[in-house]
């Protein structure tokens, strides 16, 4: 078993701020990535992991033959392996040829397969609290329940990432969806995801990044929390994150995934910093109580959030896709203008790898 893993050398600055300022565990963890910020542009937000799979990367690998450039950090870059491989089932002809095209691609530069086929799996765990993480829509926000700030990225993004390790993305709002009280016998998290589907709709959250909290989310076990997250995209969020906490560690703990080499003490105090602080603001805050959920599925309903809006404003809430377009410019050219600065940045950092933890 391997891990990658990073560990910030600046984490002390969450243990010991100068200043007594207040932030989300969503801002923590976005600020301390964001390689530069320029007026009129989206933020430079650099990305810890990179996983691939064959349907998202044929484009880009092609895109960066034709730069005639490799990928820029390919020690960073997953791959996972095709579930075709796993099973006796004949593939189809269309399918074996993406995985001759994926594999070639790989071959060609240099990436190593990953042999798992869902990111959560415990034998290999890819990322850790605290870091970013991007990949297609179907695995990503999973591991926002480990503290993880990850982010679905279409085929267009991947050469970016591929290129520069970096992602040029607008700065979503934050969201606090909190759940409080007891919930009834026998429901659990799917129970939870139809009734917040029912009362934010599939479009209420768009534009945001939210914070799962309160006690009956805090009260459930990783596997339930990761199927929270993972149902953020469903009420339109560009992701969704539980704050890592003693069920996190413990998880890890058990799956023989935490660390314990000589730094794990100072690795293990940075993730216990992962929280939103007391005073710390988001740009909406959702409150629900338990004894409201009841089991089955729910109809989904107006959002209630969109409703609490004025009518002027409701566009703007809606308008925000995640992704950033620059107009009249290359978003992958863009990047690779400003190498120098990510460099730089990378050189701020302590990146190391756990071997057999």
């Amino acid at each position: 078993m391997w891990v990658i893993g990073c560990q910030f050398s600046t984490y002390n600055l969450f243990l010991k701020p100068k200043l007594k300022m207040a932030y989300t565990l969503f801002d923590k963890i976005w600020n301390k990535h964001v390689v530069s910020r320029n007026a009129g542009f989206p933020d430079t937000l650099y990305i810890d992991v990179h996983l691939i799979n064959k349907i998202t990367s044929p484009g880009a690998f092609e895109g960066l033959r034709k730069r005639n450039i490799s990928v820029f950090k390919p020690g960073q870059t997953l791959i996972l392996k095709d579930p075709a491989f796993s099973r006796h089932l004949q593939a189809s002809d269309l399918s074996r040829f993406q995985l001759d095209l994926y594999n070639r691609n790989c071959s060609d530069f240099g990436l190593e397969r990953l042999e798992q086929n869902h990111v959560e799996q415990t034998d290999t765990f890819i990322a850790f609290p605290g870091q970013t993480l991007v990949f297609d829509q179907n695995h990503t926000n999973d591991l926002g329940a480990f503290g993880v700030l990850s982010i679905s990225i279409n085929e267009f993004l991947v050469e970016q990432v591929f290129a520069t390790q970096c992602l040029l993305i607008n700065k979503p709002k934050r969201m606090k969806v909190e759940v409080n009280g007891r919930l009834a016998k026998g429901l659990g998290a799917k129970d939870i995801n139809h009734f917040l589907i029912s009362e934010i709709s599939a479009e209420g959250a768009k534009g945001y990044f939210i914070e799962f909290s309160g006690d009956t989310i805090l009260d459930l076990d990783m596997e339930g929390r990761m199927a929270i997250c993972k149902m953020s995209r469903e009420i339109g969020a560009l992701g969704g994150m539980i704050a890592p906490d003693e069920t996190t560690f413990e998880y890890l703990r058990n799956n023989g995934i935490m660390p314990e080499n000589e730094s794990a003490e100072e690795t293990i105090s940075f993730w216990q910093c992962l929280y939103s602080d007391e005073s710390s603001v988001f740009d909406e805050v959702l409150e629900f109580d338990a004894e409201d959920i009841g089991p089955g599925n729910y109809s989904i309903g107006l959002s209630k959030l969109i409703q609490s809006k004025p009518a002027n404003e409701r566009s703007e809430m809606i308008a925000h896709d995640g992704s950033a377009v620059i107009s009249g410019y290359n978003d992958t050219n863009y990047l690779l203008n400003h190498l120098d600065s990510i460099e730089n940045y990378e050189s701020t950092r302590i990146y190391k790898v756990f071997d057999g933890v």
